[in-house]
C-alpha cells in the first residue's frame, strides 16, 4: 500500500514537471512568434521609409533642375506630403516600441487598424491588392493592448495579401457585433482559401499551410495564427475562420468593448 501511495505521488510529480516544462516551451513559442513579427515590422517599415526617402530624393533633385515656380512649387508639396507621412510612420512604430507591456486600455481600434494598413500601404500597392474599407461611423472603443492586437492585425492583413496571387480586393469591416458587449473587425480576402480538412489545424502551433516565406521575406514559420489566437484568447476575444477553396478566406477577430470605468 505505501509503494503505492510512493508511486502515485511520483507520478503526481512527474506530472507536474511534465506541466511547467510545457508552460516554459509555449512560453518560448510565443516569444519567437512575437519576436519574428517584429522582425518582419522592421522589414516592412524599412522599405517604406525607403519609398518615402526616394520621393524626397527625387523631387528635391527636380527642384534643383527647374527654375519655373510651378515645377518648384509640385516638388516642395510632394516632397511635404512624404515628410508628412514619414512622420505618421515613425509615430506608429515609436507608439509599438515604448509600450512594450501586457497592460490593456480602452483603444480605437478603427484608429489601430488603419496604422497598420499605413506600414502595409507600399507592399499591398506592390502586389496589386486593393483594401475596401467598410467602418461603422459609431464604433465603440475596445478594451486591448494595442500592440499586441497590432500585431495579430498585421499578421492576418499579410496573410491576406500572400492568398492573392496575382492581387485582388481586400476587405475590411468593423462594426458592433448584435449584443453591443463586442466589436467584430473581419478581414477578408479573395484569394486561394483555405481546403475544409485543414481548416481545424491552422491554428496549431508549428502548422503552415505555406512552404517557407515569400518574396518578400515574410511567412511559413506557422507561429502567426497561433500567435493570434493566443493573443485573442488572452484579451477574451475569439478569431473564427470561413473559407472556401478557390473563393477565398474570412478571418473575423471579436475584441470586448471597453466599459466606461476602464475608459476613463
Amino acid at each position: 500500500m505505501e509503494s503505492e501511495l510512493m508511486s502515485v505521488d511520483t507520478l503526481e510529480r512527474e506530472l507536474e514537471k511534465l506541466r511547467a516544462e510545457n508552460r516554459a516551451l509555449r512560453d518560448q513559442v510565443r516569444s519567437a512568434a512575437t519576436m519574428i513579427a517584429m522582425g518582419e515590422l522592421v522589414s516592412t517599415t524599412t522599405h517604406e521609409f525607403n519609398n518615402v526617402l526616394m520621393t524626397v530624393i527625387n523631387y528635391a533633385k527636380m527642384g534643383l533642375r527647374h527654375t519655373d515656380n510651378e515645377t518648384r512649387e509640385k516638388a516642395f508639396d510632394k516632397i511635404l506630403n512624404a515628410g508628412n507621412r514619414a512622420a505618421k510612420i515613425t509615430a506608429s512604430v515609436l507608439g509599438m516600441a515604448r509600450n512594450r507591456s501586457t497592460g490593456k486600455e480602452s483603444t480605437d481600434l478603427v484608429q489601430l487598424t488603419e496604422d497598420a494598413l499605413l506600414l502595409l500601404e507600399r507592399e499591398m500597392n506592390k502586389y496589386r491588392v486593393r483594401v475596401e474599407k467598410e467602418f461603422d461611423t459609431d464604433v465603440p472603443e475596445v478594451f486591448v493592448n494595442g500592440n499586441q492586437i497590432q500585431e495579430v492585425l498585421l499578421n492576418l492583413l499579410i496573410n491576406a495579401r500572400q492568398a492573392m496571387k496575382t492581387g485582388g480586393r481586400l476587405i475590411l469591416k468593423i462594426k458592433p457585433d448584435k449584443d453591443g458587449k463586442m466589436v467584430d473587425l473581419v478581414v477578408r480576402d479573395f484569394g486561394t482559401g483555405i481546403p475544409q480538412e485543414v481548416l481545424p489545424h491552422i491554428f496549431d502551433t508549428f502548422f503552415s499551410t505555406k512552404n517557407g516565406p515569400d518574396d518578400s521575406g515574410k511567412g511559413g514559420t506557422g507561429l502567426g495564427l497561433s500567435r493570434c489566437k493566443d493573443i485573442l484568447e488572452d484579451h477574451r476575444g475569439k478569431i473564427l475562420v470561413n473559407s472556401t477553396v478557390g473563393k477565398g478566406t474570412a478571418f473575423t477577430i471579436k475584441l470586448p468593448v471597453a466599459s466606461p470605468e476602464k475608459s476613463c
